[in-house]
């Protein structure tokens, strides 16, 4: 049986919103029916960008990642939704029926995601639906078709299998789930979203930037070493990727000496200068 689900790869979105502007044109007063009526000239985006600024000015990191429907396997808008007017296909993608859902306006706050949007003209709910008119014809969505940067791909579990995480490609590559807290199972799996950074600067006696410092960064807890990187020409180092609420050892080491902190990671944090 055809199953679909998504990859978006945070680290590979370039904020360009070609997604947002792709889907607006593929169903902006286009019906597709029966799985979609003409969305609004205006006001609808069933693809919007998440932007996400962390840390503190002059140590900062900015990132953008696409967000739409996550077609539950256990969605709260086909709970809320009466006389059938939200169904989920065999295949996995979740569809409002334009003509039961007129007004049942409540749709619109069951999604914890805020993908869901009211059509005020036509006094219907909707949202992305994969462009399964467009699956059942062999074609790829448009938010995947025109996405420069080849952040998003939906299609089977098989072909999301073969693109994305082909061990001969990118053997180590990890999904996780937007909003895991929300418990509804969803099929669009996200890579790199952004977790929590570790940054400073490391300087040598006269105060000039220093240059392949060593950064190790252990799990306080087990002792177990996470990651090693170097600073850079600026003498600056970044260890992204932490999780928030733990705590870690950051040891330094430079000129022959080893500096080590210990960090409460409760948020993106500075370390500021070291000097050695």
């Amino acid at each position: 049986m055809v199953s679909y689900m998504a990859i978006v790869d945070a680290s590979k979105c370039v904020d360009c919103r070609s997604c947002v502007i792709n889907c607006k044109d593929e169903y902006s007063l286009n019906d597709h029916l029966p799985y979609s009526a003409a969305t609004p000239f205006r006001g609808q985006k069933w693809v919007h960008v998440e932007n996400v600024e962390r840390g503190t000015f002059p140590k900062v990191k900015f990132q953008s990642y696409p967000v739409f429907c996550q077609q539950c396997d256990n969605p709260p808008c086909v709970s809320a939704a009466t006389g059938g007017a939200l169904y989920k296909r065999d295949d996995g993608i979740v569809i409002i029926d334009p003509v039961l859902a007129k007004g049942q306006k409540q749709v619109v706050d069951a999604c914890p995601y805020g993908v869901i949007f009211w059509n005020d003209d036509a006094q219907i709910p909707q949202k992305c639906t994969f462009c399964v008119h467009r699956l059942e014809q062999g074609q790829v969505p448009r938010c995947m078709q025109t996405c420069p940067s080849f952040a998003i791909s939906i299609g089977t579990t098989d072909q999301i299998q073969q693109r994305v995480f082909d061990p001969q490609i990118e053997p180590l590559l990890t999904s996780t789930t937007y909003h895991p807290e929300y418990n509804t199972q969803p099929r669009v799996q996200f890579i790199g979203l952004p977790k929590t950074f570790i940054t400073g600067c490391t300087i040598d006696s006269q105060g000039e930037c220093l240059q392949g410092a060593v950064v190790t960064v252990k799990d306080s807890a087990s002792g177990m070493p996470l990651t090693t990187t170097l600073s850079d020409a600026f003498g600056d180092f970044w260890v992204d990727g932490l999780d928030k609420n733990k705590t870690y050892d950051v040891s330094i080491s430079a000129a022959g000496k080893t500096k080590t902190q210990t960090v409460n990671l409760t948020t993106d944090t500075d370390l500021g200068d070291i000097q050695f």
